[in-house]
């Protein structure tokens, strides 16, 4: 047996004071050994020589050991970890060699996740410790599986307990004081928790670090309030979050820094996430209600639409196609009339203008908009979403087969979204068929050469094949032609028949 093999390596390490030759041998051993095996053999696995390795100041050393290690532990359970190596996960946490912290945070990790081995953890104060100032890591995979692990903790009343209600709190708060970086991987952690359920985000609240991070939202450092909206647009995405805003006053505070955003010459800086904050309200609230109450969300987004910046136009541009998504949304835009053909007209202008990136973007932005379920395709929405794409442009049809034959597949994969997303409504099933080669154009497999573009083109095939009016629209022979190519799949390729020639070489 290779396991067998594997102890023998161990003991050889363990008597050895340098035994570089013993570890090379091991991890070539290990690749080898399936993990069923070393489980068997996981009760006489002998680790602490390897740890006690890691001291010492030898990079090669290092590596080989935390390779070695990597493997051995994934054969131990997670409570025999908990309990047989807390000294040496102690100790990994404190390494200067980010390679051991991540080592030792993927034990910790895996311990948080096992409910026999938790416990263990929750009863270690001091490695928790350490696991909270690994937060502070300069390499962001050590501070990001750190903040991983204590959101785990945190799931469990035991470990809010713990976090909020111990001198770990103290831990964090002092962490926070390292520099700004620091401090967000603290709020967003807070932030993580809140979001579980109301008695997480009273734990936090409590904590005081919740209203600290709200201060500095609403403060008059425009630089910390746009990283704090990313956050505080992580919290509103649940409803007890979006509750706890509103109560006290946050939202309407939000609202009122975009109202006097027109006198700030730094407003730019926060003014996409301020907006992007309430794109997001929209989507997990009715949307008439959001622009109801905070009229001038809408009124910065159709502002945002004239700026030359094109940071402004695509956070706009954005906006407008979350708002859109829903019916809802789409009949808040339709009441604001002409005002919204307009903008339309911009968005069409820009996805034949713009760069690269915006095209997409607003591409993406027509296919939200224009999508209608079949169950909510009622003649006035129809008669909506047919205005809606004839403003887009003087032949909105030939401007998007222009895009979708362009030599950029993400490009073409966004224009062929778009006609997908018309594709089951009958006014856009017309356009396509009295548009002279459309058809050809759609069943014609040799235009799309890459697998993201065999895939949309496929989907846009799929949506017309299958709608209630396509065969009497696009005539029976055309329907037949959607429905072979259906069948056939996205990557059908047809074989080129061979006719032997008499006499040739």
């Amino acid at each position: 047996m290779m396991a067998a093999q594997v102890l023998a390596l161990l003991r050889e390490v363990s008597r050895l004071e340098a035994p570089m030759e013993e570890l090379r041998a091991l991890q070539s051993v290990l690749q080898s050994v399936p993990l069923s095996e070393l489980r068997e053999q996981a009760a006489e696995l002998r680790l602490g020589p390897l740890f006690s390795l890691l001291n010492e100041n030898h990079r090669e050393q290092t590596t080989l050991c935390v390779s070695i290690l990597e493997r051995l532990l994934q054969a131990m359970e997670p409570v025999h970890v908990a309990r047989n190596l807390k000294v040496d996960l102690q100790r990994g946490l404190t390494h200067p060699n980010d390679s051991v912290k991540i080592l030792t945070l993927s034990q910790v990790g895996r311990i948080v996740e096992n409910s026999d081995a938790v416990t263990e953890i929750l009863n270690n104060g001091e490695l928790l410790k350490q696991v909270v100032y690994c937060i502070a890591g300069e390499n962001l995979s050590v501070a990001k599986a750190a903040i991983k692990s204590l959101s785990r903790i945190s799931l469990t009343q035991a470990g809010l307990e713990v976090l909020f209600e111990s001198n770990l709190l103290d831990d964090l708060k002092n962490v926070m004081k390292t520099n700004d970086i620091v401090r967000y991987r603290v709020y967003e952690l807070i932030v993580e928790i809140s979001s579980v359920s109301p008695e997480s985000l009273n734990y936090c609240t409590t904590s005081g670090l919740v209203t600290q991070l709200l201060r500095e939202l609403t403060g008059e450092d425009v630089l910390v309030r746009a990283t704090c909206i990313e956050t505080v647009t992580s919290l509103a995405s649940t409803h007890h979050g979006r509750q706890y805003l509103a109560q006290e006053g946050v939202i309407d505070q939000i609202s009122n820094i975009i109202v006097g955003a027109d006198s700030d010459p730094f407003s730019s800086f926060y003014l996409p996430g301020f907006v992007k904050f309430f794109g997001n309200l929209t989507i997990m609230d009715s949307p008439q209600q959001i622009c109801e109450r905070y009229p001038v969300f809408v009124e910065k987004v159709f502002e945002m639409t004239e700026s030359q910046d094109p940071t402004m136009i695509g956070v706009a541009v954005d906006t407008i196609g979350i708002l859109g998504s829903s019916v809802e949304g789409k009949q808040v835009l339709q009441k604001t009339g002409t005002r919204f053909e307009r903008l339309l007209m911009k968005i069409g202008y820009q996805a034949k203008n713009a760069s690269t990136e915006l095209k997409i973007r607003c591409l993406d932005a027509i296919s939200s908009l224009l999508y209608l379920p079949p169950e909510q395709q009622t003649d006035d929405l129809l008669r909506m979403t047919e205005s809606w794409f004839s403003s887009l442009s003087r032949d909105p049809l030939e401007l998007l087969r222009g895009i979708s034959t362009q030599p950029f597949p993400e490009l073409r994969c966004a224009a062929l979204k778009v006609f997908t997303a018309i594709a089951d409504q009958p006014w856009a099933q017309k356009l396509m068929f009295n548009s002279p080669g459309f058809v050809e154009y759609v069943v014609d497999r040799s235009v799309e050469r890459d697998k993201a573009s065999k895939d949309a083109k496929y989907e846009l095939v799929k949506a017309l094949a299958n709608s209630k009016t396509i065969a009497e629209i696009f005539g029976n022979p055309n329907y037949l032609r959607l429905r072979t190519y259906l069948s056939e799949g996205p990557y059908y390729v047809k074989p080129i028949s061979t006719t032997a020639v008499e006499g040739a070489d």
